[in-house]
């Protein structure tokens, strides 16, 4: 799989020309497990190792997995405080390895899934310091000052949600198999609670805890922040929509593509993530139970999507089982939480 993603060994040799270094003429290359969406990998010569994130292999939807786009928002964010790799080789022709991709440093610290490393934010005062701390970060993210980053034209801000609804209600339309679904169910009824135009932020997309890296030895500082594949400028509530949606609390399902490490004892719920944002931030929290109920559609959609990849080997050989049931369920709970608001 390494070598059919990363090309014929051009790659090999424009890094050995960028980095300075002819040990990247012999390097090693290992597909990092977890990514659902973009590949990315871990490329290694000597003792200095990069990561390298291109699209799948095979087709992918339009708009999907736009490289350009991640790479440009991780390189504005350099001199802000939002904690982000170094972008150290970027190709946006295809040309090199089959599809456009880009390099950045590897960032040291924990990716936190499904447990906590031994030791690791043991306490319930640790765990609610990592959370405080990953709350603080987003609300970073979405008071960045766009224009001193240079990311004012990053994205169409005005009809945001409108625009997000018929977006991944076409992603849906692209990946389902047939039948009617709660996911259409719940399109719809989102459809009129959206609002036209709400507040404006640099919106990450895909926020929450396994797509941050944190200090190993320090619960309150986060290293960097990855997996910018959807970022733009819009509603920042989407964003805590999703967050919120991740967050798992004890007694919740357990989610079979993503980790509910929050589920732990001691960890604070969603009450308190909210409050936390809303205390940074400022943000009226009224209309906040329409994001969640988004967010369980948004996710219902990739879930789906996801479920097409592996059905199509374009996920390198990762097979994630039968997510029927999850897309479903997942669409099920955002309508009892658009029927409850």
């Amino acid at each position: 799989m390494s070598e059919h993603a990363l090309g014929d060994g051009e790659l090999w040799r424009l890094l050995a020309d960028t980095l300075g270094d002819d040990a990247w003429l012999h390097a090693d290359a290992k597909l990092i497990a977890g990514g659902k969406s973009n590949l990315t990998f871990e490329l290694t010569a000597g003792n200095r190792s990069v990561i390298l994130r291109r699209p799948p292999t095979g087709n992918v939807l339009p708009s999907a997995h736009d490289m350009g786009r991640e790479a440009r928002v991780i390189r504005a964010l350099g001199p802000t405080a939002v904690p982000v790799p170094e972008i150290l080789l970027e190709d946006r022709t295809g040309a090199v390895v089959g599809a456009p991709f880009y390099v950045m440093s590897k960032v040291e610290g924990l990716i936190i899934r499904d447990e906590l490393p031994t030791g690791f934010a043991d306490t319930p005062a640790e765990k609610t310091t990592l959370t405080n701390t990953l709350v603080d970060t987003l609300a970073a993210i979405h008071t960045v000052d766009r224009a001193a980053a240079g990311l004012e034209d990053f994205g169409r801000p005005h009809g945001f949600m409108a625009r997000q609804l018929r977006r991944w209600t076409a992603q849906w339309e692209a990946s389902r198999d047939g039948g009617v679904s709660p996911v259409d169910e719940l399109g719809k009824e989102l459809a009129p609670l959206l609002p036209d135009d709400g507040p404006i932020g640099l919106v990450h997309g895909d926020f929450r805890l396994d797509n941050c890296m944190v200090d190993s030895k320090d619960p309150g500082r986060i290293t960097g922040v990855l997996d910018w594949e959807m970022s733009t400028l819009g509603d920042p509530f989407a964003d805590l929509g999703m967050l919120l949606f991740y967050w798992r609390e004890s007694g919740d399902p357990i989610p079979a593509l993503t980790p509910a490490v929050t589920a732990l004892p001691g960890f604070p719920g969603r009450e308190h993530v909210a409050q936390r944002y809303a205390a940074q931030t400022g943000a009226d929290l009224a209309t906040l139970d329409v994001y969640r109920a988004f967010a369980h559609f948004k996710f219902a959609v990739i879930a789906q999507g996801i479920a097409a990849r592996v059905a199509s080997g374009a996920m390198a050989g990762q097979d994630f089982g039968d997510l029927s049931a999850e897309v479903e369920s997942t669409a099920v709970a955002g309508l009892e939480i658009l029927r409850q608001h």
